[in-house]
Parts: structure tokens; C-alpha cells; sequence
């Protein structure tokens, strides 16, 4: 039996700190399905299939695993798609207590659903200030994204 997990997320743009997570996550699992999912609270600033293919080249550049699935799911609850794949954990990133207490109510009702559980991971320390949102903001105004971001967000955002 696989041991198959799901980080899921907007990933408008995608980190340094997404991918340490994802790394990190990759060698916990057989199996790990990078989600990116709509947020309908949030405006996006890249389309969901340009997020999933900066996704694969951040994956691929930073080498990790081969067991890494990148895709995205817009309809239904999570829990649904990891029904679907046979996932039985839920990895989400937190950089604070804010996120903490943002993600425990969530993982609670995921796991009263379908039984999913629910893992936290910490972000490497040199990126747990960093947020998709900063990036965005950083970025419009013509800041140097590169320290936060894999070489191809950064070059992609340049090129926009």
C-alpha cells in the first residue's frame, strides 16, 4: 500500500519556501500530489495551468524526487481529490501561528469528512517570512524577486 499525501494550494507564484516544503515532503511519501486549487478569496495573478507548469519546472530545476504528481482540482473539496488518489494526509506549510490558526479548523473538518489527517511542516528558516502575496507585490512594483523565488518564477514574472 502507497503512502500517498497532498500539498494543495494557490501557489500564485510558487516559493522557495513552497518548494523546501514539497522537498521535504516528496521523501516523507511514495507519493505527493502538489494541488494547485482556486482559492475563490484570493484574486490570482497567474491562470492555474501557467501555476501548474512553473510548478514542474521549479520541481525539475531543484531536482527533487520523482514521485512528485503537480496538477490542479477546481471543483469539490479537497478531501475529494485525495479520496480519489487514495491520499490519506494532507501537508501544509506554516510559517506562523496566524497560519496555524488559519489551517486548524480546516484539518479538522478534513479529517471529520474523509479521515484525512492533517501534517505541518515548518519552512526552512531563511524563507518563513516569504508569501506568494509578498512575492506579487514585490514584483509589481519592480522589486528583485529572485532571493524568494525558483529561477523560472523569477524569469517568468521578469518577462511579464
Amino acid at each position: 500500500m502507497s503512502r500517498i499525501a497532498v500539498v494543495p494550494g494557490s501557489f500564485d507564484p510558487i516559493t522557495l519556501g513552497h518548494l523546501d516544503v514539497i522537498g521535504r515532503a516528496a521523501g516523507l511519501f511514495d507519493e505527493l500530489h502538489v494541488l494547485v486549487v482556486h482559492n475563490p478569496g484570493k484574486t490570482a495573478l497567474l491562470p492555474i495551468a501557467q501555476r501548474v507548469s512553473l510548478i514542474e519546472q521549479a520541481v525539475a530545476e531543484a531536482k527533487l524526487p520523482g514521485n512528485i504528481v503537480v496538477t490542479s482540482w477546481s471543483v469539490g473539496l479537497l478531501v475529494d481529490y485525495c479520496t480519489d488518489v487514495g491520499a490519506k494526509v494532507i501537508v501544509k506549510g506554516i510559517r506562523s501561528q496566524v497560519d496555524v490558526a488559519y489551517e486548524t479548523p480546516m484539518a479538522l473538518v478534513n479529517r471529520d469528512l474523509a479521515g484525512v489527517e492533517t501534517i505541518f511542516l515548518l519552512p526552512n528558516p531563511a524563507h518563513a517570512f516569504v508569501s506568494s502575496s509578498l512575492v506579487r507585490q514585490v514584483a509589481s512594483l519592480g522589486g528583485d524577486v529572485t532571493p524568494y523565488v525558483p529561477g523560472a518564477v523569477a524569469h517568468f514574472l521578469q518577462q511579464s
